[in-house]
């Protein structure tokens, strides 16, 4: 159990899929979870994740994929009772060897004048456009730095999973700048304030057969050139993050009189079923890459039933939070199917660290 006072909206989950449009008729959503969040125009500003997926079929399993020639989703079916069909995952269907998703995701912006009561836009704000995105395009995040929203997201196709980096000043055009981190990688973070002159970001590299899944740290001058990447953290040997973890929400300075550092909520996983919690780091001002101290338990763990039962149970996730003052106001998918929000105390979250 999670040794914090966490306070959830009575209204959770604030955002369900029934609130959405679906950005085509041949589509349903199935999932609006994991936003990005900033405050924009004297409100509250989120990016949400949309997953969209074809009618359920009893015979068959779709996976939907964006054609980059004639810019319009297509509809692959496979049959459920075919050798070499895997459907043990909801998310996914491996078809001899190849791994297809069973939903699309886009961005979606909603607004909002006290957090809670959210006004959904109708049309996506960010779709899938290249080649690099056919599968889709998830889990955004939004720094702003330099005069410029700048949004991070994951980008999934064959090719692998990618991350890739947009920009906008109004939230109403976006620039795309490509892919700023190759496969595979994703849960990147910006930091929202240059570090020794330099952009810097927290990534999650997923190597196969040597290594973990652990979080690193890069720089770069220009947002789109990174380099100088160093391992910051990985799984611990047992407990809420023995599995693997990985980044949530975008960093935030904290200046206390015991503190002072970038505090990153993260994600954590442990078990069989998996279960999906949050917890923080507390990094150098100075020098990202080291870490000060780390949760010794879970900040939120999934105990609703929002999110312990729905299309991918047993998970809560971030992307994005809003620290005010004392309070940290964490927006997270649960259960990989809808949208809730939480608030915690920023002096607990610091109590409950201890050295790494």
């Amino acid at each position: 159990m999670s040794l914090h006072t966490t306070r959830r909206a009575p209204e959770n989950p604030i955002i369900t899929p029934a609130m959405i449009q679906s950005s085509t008729p041949d589509l349903q959503v199935i999932g609006v979870f994991n936003p990005g969040v900033i405050r924009h125009d004297g409100g509250v500003l989120l990016l949400l994740r949309v997953a969209e997926a074809p009618p359920a079929s009893a015979d068959a399993i779709a996976a939907p994929v964006y054609d980059v020639d004639s810019g319009r989703i297509e509809i692959r079916e496979f049959a459920r009772d075919s050798d070499g069909v895997d459907t043990s995952d909801p998310r996914i269907v491996v078809v001899g060897g190849r791994t297809w998703l069973t939903s699309i995701s886009h961005l979606r912006i909603a607004r909002s004048k006290d957090g809670i009561q959210f006004e959904i836009e109708p049309a996506p704000a960010l779709s899938p456009a290249t080649p690099y995105e056919t599968f889709g395009i998830e889990d955004p995040r939004i720094t702003f730095l330099d005069s410029t929203y700048w949004i991070n997201y994951t980008a999934v196709s064959p090719f692998g999973i990618a991350t890739a980096l947009a920009s906008t000043t109004d939230f109403r055009t976006f620039e795309r700048h490509g892919i700023i981190f190759p496969p595979p990688n994703r849960d990147v973070t910006i930091f929202p304030e240059k570090i020794g002159g330099r952009c810097a970001a927290l990534h999650r590299p997923m190597p196969e057969g040597i290594g973990q899944q652990a979080i690193w740290v890069a720089s770069s001058p220009d947002m789109v050139r990174w380099g100088e990447h160093r391992f910051v953290a990985g799984a611990r040997d047992s407990g809420w993050d023995s599995s693997k973890i990985g980044g949530g929400a975008v960093p935030f300075r904290v200046r206390t009189a015991s503190h002072d550092g970038w505090l990153a909520i993260y994600h954590g996983v442990t078990g069989s079923p998996p279960a999906y919690s949050l917890g923080a780091l507390l990094l150098d001002a100075r020098d990202p890459a080291r870490v000060i101290a780390r949760s010794r338990a879970p900040i939120l763990e999934p105990e609703a039933e929002y999110e312990r039962e729905g299309f991918f149970g047993g998970v809560v996730f971030t992307c994005g939070l809003l620290a005010e003052e004392d309070r940290v106001r964490i927006y997270y998918g649960a259960a990989d199917g809808v949208t809730a929000v939480a608030d915690l105390s920023l002096d607990e979250i610091l109590t409950g660290l201890s050295e790494p």
